[in-house]
């Protein structure tokens, strides 16, 4: 895992009080953690959009709205009445809700990202 961002660097983005002090370590690992899946390329100096990404995403996390569970499978519905059936299926896609920290670091980290803006350089 790739330490983007650090407890310090939040506290000075968000304010001291984006969470309490017992859950802002795990809160800013799972925001690394987070980040180091994303597969960003190797940064010397990690740009301030990345470390504000970190920042909102160890907001969520400490709010409990990161990595959260969800329930996916099939539901069944069959009925038959006098010789007619009829059956209805509906399987979940296995997504879960996106939070408005999360949605918005993607927005920070898109130019960084697979698919995003690509600066070329002519040498």
């Amino acid at each position: 895992m790739t330490e983007y961002i650090t407890t310090a660097q939040v506290d000075d983005l968000l304010g001291a009080d984006w969470a309490a002090e017992d859950k802002k370590a795990r809160a800013v690992l799972m925001a690394n953690t987070w980040l180091t899946g994303k597969r960003l390329p190797a940064f010397d100096l990690v740009p301030a959009e990345v470390v504000q990404a970190g920042a909102e995403v160890a907001r969520e996390a400490a709010a409990g709205k990161l990595y959260g569970s969800y329930e996916a499978g099939v539901v069944s519905k069959a009925v038959d009445a006098d010789g007619v059936s009829s059956s209805k299926t509906y399987a979940t896609a296995g997504g879960r809700a996106v939070s408005a920290g999360e949605a918005f670091a993607m927005a920070l980290l898109a130019p960084y990202l697979p698919g995003g803006q690509t600066r070329v350089v002519r040498a």
